[in-house]
């Protein structure tokens, strides 16, 4: 069931601070989906391929689906045509995959890469090292990955009740995030997203510089 009071008072925090409110509906019906998008919701998280292609089919065609799990090389192609955004790319293997596939329906698709920031290892992402090298590598192809656009980075903080800990998480991303919105690939910059923040953290995520949030829990209660 949505909870369409707490959708409201959410929207109307995050729309000052031009923040993008990704509804993360894995799991949860169409109908539930539907019933945001009647309310004006239109960003949508999805963290499994198939579920992500059966909403997809089912829902209407102007919602901008991001896919916000884990994703393998192979699934890419099941996705490419529609997918709005790719949070959580890890590898330059991935990224040269979901350029092929772009390729194949004449488009570009914007991505986020992960950055490991949380002190769980079970949590995935690139270190800034990786992170680093990672972008030498795209900008070393500049004409071989044109059907991809990196626009930020992303990242999940430890999950502990220790506000210190994640807003020290978070602000170290975001001044990665700042760097990097300095810095120009393959002749531009289209950095401009930071996501990070969910259920639980997004208002210390906001403070520490967040333009987009995840949230599902507070939206479509517990799975």
């Amino acid at each position: 069931m949505v909870n369409t009071q707490v959708w409201n008072e959410i929207i109307q925090e995050l729309a000052p601070k031009n923040v993008v409110l990704v509804a993360v509906s894995k799991t949860k019906p169409a109908s539930d989906i539907q019933e945001l998008y009647d309310l004006g919701q239109r960003d949508f998280g999805e963290n499994y391929v198939q579920e992500l292609q059966e909403k997809q089919t089912s829902l209407p065609a102007d919602i901008r689906w991001h896919f916000i799990g884990h994703l393998q090389s192979n699934k890419v192609r099941l996705i490419a045509a529609f997918v709005h955004l790719i949070h959580g790319v890890e590898s330059f293997k991935l990224l040269q995959e979901i350029n092929k596939q772009a390729e194949k329906h004449q488009r570009c698709i914007d991505i986020l890469l992960q950055v490991h920031i949380a002190t769980e290892e079970t949590k995935f992402g690139l270190d800034a090292k990786e992170l680093f090298e990672l972008l030498e590598y795209y900008q070393a192809q500049e004409f071989a990955l044109k059907h991809v656009r990196i626009r930020g980075l992303m990242g999940m903080s430890t999950a502990t009740d220790d506000a210190v800990q994640v807003r020290k998480e978070f602000a170290g991303l975001h001044a990665i995030f700042l760097q990097l919105k300095q810095v120009q690939f393959l002749g531009r910059n289209y950095f401009d997203t930071c996501s990070m923040g969910m259920s639980g953290d997004y208002k210390i995520a906001i403070e520490e510089g967040s333009t987009m949030v995840r949230i599902g829990s507070l939206l479509f209660g517990s799975r």
